[in-house]
């Protein structure tokens, strides 16, 4: 089934998240890898694909995993939560219907 994955930042957590983001990255790819990725990226603090110094506000995943504890599980072992650039994950189960 699908899961979103919303994911709120702390305050001024860009330098953290620069630091951080390869590791975050690799382990994304990895389902990405495995087919299990509908969509992942960064909410930008501004209205602007590029926010520059103004950064970002959190960060969307939708993939494949076999149950809600295990999606809870993957998103409480992100390298951005691990490593404090999250304040916050939240877990649902998602229904893709379009397009």
């Amino acid at each position: 089934m699908w899961y979103m994955i919303y994911s709120e930042d702390v305050a001024n957590s860009l330098a953290l998240r620069k630091k951080t983001r390869p590791a975050h990255l690799e382990r994304i790819q990895l389902l990405v890898d495995q087919g299990r990725v509908l969509v992942a990226g960064p909410c930008p603090a501004i209205d602007n694909e590029d926010p520059g110094e103004a950064g970002f506000t959190g960060s969307v995943i939708i993939a494949e995993f076999a149950s809600l504890t295990e999606a809870q599980t993957w998103a409480d072992n992100d390298p951005y939560m691990l490593a404090g650039v999250f304040a916050k994950v939240v877990v649902k189960p998602y229904k893709k219907v379009l397009p």
